[in-house]
Order: C-alpha cells, then sequence, then structure tokens
C-alpha cells in the first residue's frame, strides 16, 4: 500500500472533527444552511468510518472496494465544502484550509488505489494477501 497511508487514519478523523465544527457554526436561519451541512456532515464523517473498515478488509479487492467508497465520500465533501461557499453561506476563505484538506485526503486515497490495484496485478495468486498500515485494526475484537 501507499506510504502516506499511516497519515490518513488520524487525518480522516480531525477531518471529520473540524467539519462537524463547521456545521455547528452554519447559520440557523437558512435552510439552504441545513440541508447542504447535514450533507457534508454525512459525506465528511462517512471518509473516516469508511477508511476504518478499509483497513479492516479481509482481501485487497474487498480493500480497493471499500477505499473506493472514500474516495467517493471525499470527493463529494468537496462538493458540499464549494457549494457552502458558492451559495454565500460561508465566505470562501473561511472553508479554504478545509478543502484543501478534503482535496489532500482525496488525493492519498486515489493514490492508495491505484497502488494497491498495481500491486494486486503484480502479485497474480499472492494478491489475496493484504498488507495494510494497520493491520492491528484489522485483527483488534471490536
Amino acid at each position: 500500500m501507499a506510504t502516506n497511508e499511516p497519515q490518513l487514519l488520524p487525518r480522516t478523523k480531525e477531518f471529520a472533527r473540524r467539519v462537524l465544527k463547521l456545521v455547528d457554526a452554519l447559520p440557523t436561519n437558512r435552510r439552504s444552511a441545513d440541508v447542504i451541512g447535514k450533507q457534508l456532515l454525512r459525506s465528511a464523517t462517512s471518509v473516516g468510518a469508511n477508511y476504518r473498515a478499509a483497513c479492516r478488509a479481509r482481501s485487497p479487492a474487498e480493500f480497493c472496494a471499500k477505499m473506493g467508497i472514500v474516495e467517493e465520500e471525499a470527493d463529494e465533501s468537496v462538493y458540499w465544502l464549494e457549494l457552502l461557499g458558492d451559495g454565500e453561506v460561508v465566505a470562501v476563505d473561511r472553508l479554504t484550509d478545509l478543502t484543501r484538506e478534503a482535496n489532500e485526503i482525496l488525493a492519498m486515497v486515489v493514490a492508495s488505489i491505484r497502488t494497491a490495484r498495481k500491486n494486486m496485478a503484480g502479485d497474480g495468486d499472492r494478491g489475496s494477501s493484504l498488507r495494510t498500515p494497520h493491520s492491528a485494526l484489522r485483527t483488534r475484537g471490536t
């Protein structure tokens, strides 16, 4: 797997925490803020939750499938952040760092998927052994 993966677990959790704070600070008198906030909250928290699930994958194929969900949710989070700014619900400059973080997470996820697929293609019959940097998550009894 890609060498940047150990960063993803804490970064996806911190990203979700930052989005929680943003959504809690959205204007309460605008229906659009409520609707977009709920969508952003759902997608941003899903990034970390699905990454944890990917770390527990039982095969390279399952890892890639779960990481595909992480990719979709991270990209969707970028969309909702952009919409908050474009719709003038939140000043764009207040969203810059969070949007940058979402895009960086997205780039790392895409790189991880590419690396995993490349490794699967090159492993032949050995493709069933999955080594992730968070193998402790897969073996933890939770």
